[in-house]
Formats: structure tokens, sequence, C-alpha cells
């Protein structure tokens, strides 16, 4: 058997590929783990070593320095933040059709929508004051007077009930419920209009201009991962993102994968089509504008430089899609 073996077919060898996530490993970068797990990279030519990020790296500057080859940024803000301090970085696929950012409050049948959320004490982190908070002064006139701020701990929001805190949908509410014995109430900023993409794939400009096969390759073999992730037998990722943080439990792991499926933040809207990763200019143009409006973003920014179609809305793997 082995004598039949020549080197015509011998295996290629694989394309080395760095990829850098924003956190550490979590059931919200579950898609790129499965493709490391379960193959998927290796059947497109890729031997992908994923760096997990946490409080004390900074991949980014990673790949901006070279050091990384793709990198997996929070959302689209930090896109146009790149083309306004000349960071040679764009936007070539993105994970999340809705950014999971939340509000989460006491159970209250009076809150029904965001705009409800005014007369309460909102605990807000500095990168959410400087960001989507001054989108909701700017399109629902609210008010820093109400703000405090919030240090990633649900304490003070467990025991004012007259507060809401921000989170993320796959995370904050499963906590919630563990600490304090109550499903708190979620309002979903991307369902009253904050439409920003979340969860992107970046890389160099070089990268794309030199190797747009290699970008290509990552691109796809990633969405496949994560319709597997979603859809498929997404153990063999959970295995490696709890080898990878200890602190991960399959509870979690389940809840967030469950919460990203009912929100429809990886698979809906335009991905159903084309495909998940997909992104539209018309987005983008809509989403800039209304952070230019907030101030968040300077008029002059040409917020085309943050991104490129090249890689996306081709469809890839929309067969994996369970069919209903």
């Amino acid at each position: 058997m082995f004598a039949a073996m020549s080197p015509a077919v011998a295996e290629a060898p694989l394309d080395k590929v760095s990829f850098g996530t924003n956190w550490v490993a979590e059931a919200e970068h579950g898609g790129f783990f499965q493709a490391v797990a379960d193959g998927t990279y290796k059947s497109y030519g890729l031997d992908v070593t994923i760096v997990p990020g946490g409080p004390n790296a900074n991949n980014r500057i990673l790949l901006i320095a070279g050091k990384l080859d793709f990198y997996m940024s929070a959302n689209t803000l930090q896109s146009f933040d790149a083309v306004a301090n000349n960071v040679p970085t764009v936007a070539v696929a993105a994970v999340f059709q809705k950014d999971p950012q939340i509000f989460l409050t006491h159970p209250n049948p009076r809150i029904t929508k965001l705009e409800d959320l005014k007369p309460l004490t909102l605990l807000i982190s500095k990168e959410g004051i400087a960001g989507y908070f001054q989108w909701m002064k700017s399109e629902l006139g609210f008010s820093e007077s109400r703000v405090k701020p919030y240090t990633f701990n649900a304490q003070p929001f467990i025991v004012d009930k007259n507060s809401a805190m921000q989170g993320y949908v796959t995370s904050e509410p499963f906590v919630v419920a563990k600490q304090a014995g109550f499903q708190p109430n979620v309002l979903l900023l991307a369902d009253y209009g904050f439409d920003g993409y979340s969860t992107l794939i970046e890389t160099r400009r070089d990268l794309v201009d030199r190797k747009p096969g290699l970008v290509q390759r990552f691109v796809d073999a990633s969405m496949i991962g994560w319709y597997h992730y979603l859809y498929g037998d997404n153990k063999p990722a959970n295995d490696l993102i709890k080898k990878l943080n200890p602190e991960m439990t399959d509870e979690l792991l389940a809840y967030s994968t469950g919460k990203m499926k009912e929100y429809g933040i990886v698979d809906s809207g335009d991905t159903i089509k084309d495909g998940i990763g997909a992104m539209t200019e018309a987005r983008v143009a809509s989403f800039f504008d209304k952070m230019s409006r907030a101030g968040v973003v300077k008029r002059d920014v040409d917020y085309r430089k943050a991104f490129t179609l090249q890689f996306v809305n081709k469809g890839v793997g929309v067969d994996l899609r369970p069919k209903k």
C-alpha cells in the first residue's frame, strides 16, 4: 500500500499563518478554533496558529508590526480609526453581522425598549462612553449625567434595581443570572440601529496586495469553521478553547453559542445568501454616518479604505446551514 505513494501525490507544505484574537479563548471565537481543531484550515493548505488576546496582550499592535498575519478586531470603529491614523490595515470579513453589545436591566415589564433606560443609572465602560454611548446621545437623546463607570463587576448592577449595565448578549446575562438568581431583561443595541459589524478579520494591506490567494483561503476556511461550529459538532473547538482558557465551562460555551444563534449574531441578514462574513458598503456607510454625526469619527475620514469586499459575499459555506 505504501509503495503506491508517489511524490506527485504527497501533501504540499502548508502555509504558516498566525491569527490573533482580541480576548481569551471563548465561544465568540469558536469558528476559528473549530477550523483549527477539525482540520478545515489544513484542508485549505494552511497551518494556522491562533494567538489568544487578553488583558495584557495587544495583538493588534503585533499585526501592524508584522508579527501576526491576521487579527480579530472588535468592531467597525477600529477600522475607521485605522484609516484616520494611517494605519495600513483593512477589514476583509465581518463574522458578527450584529454587534453583541447589550444593556441588561432588572426584570421590569415597563422596560421594553432602549429609550426606557433614560431614567436609570447606566453602568458603562470608558470604551463604551467613547463609542456606542455617543451614538445613544446623538440618536436617542441620552444624557451623560446618568452614567457611572462600569468596572466589569456585576455587583453594583445587581444591588441597584434602578440601574442598567452594559454587556455582551453572549455572556453577561449568564453571569448575572448565576450571581443574582434572576433573568435580566436584555436590550440589543443592534435592534435599535447600532448597525456596525463586529468581530472582523483584519490584515495588513501589503498582505492583501502580495498574497490575495492566502487571504482568500484564510477567510473561506474561517467561515467554513463558523458553519461547523454553529451547526455541526463543535466539541473539537470547545475542547481547544477550554485547554487554552481553563476557566471556561461547558455551560457557558453552550449558552454563548445558543445566544449567537438565537439573536442571529453571526448568521442573519446578508449572510443568508452571501455567506458568513458578508459585508456591504451600504452597511459600512450607514454606520459611518451615525458615528460621524455622533462625533466619534471625523467626517473627512474615507471610510471606504476601512474594508474590502474582495474576499466575501461569495456564498462560501451556505450549503452547510441546516435546511429548515
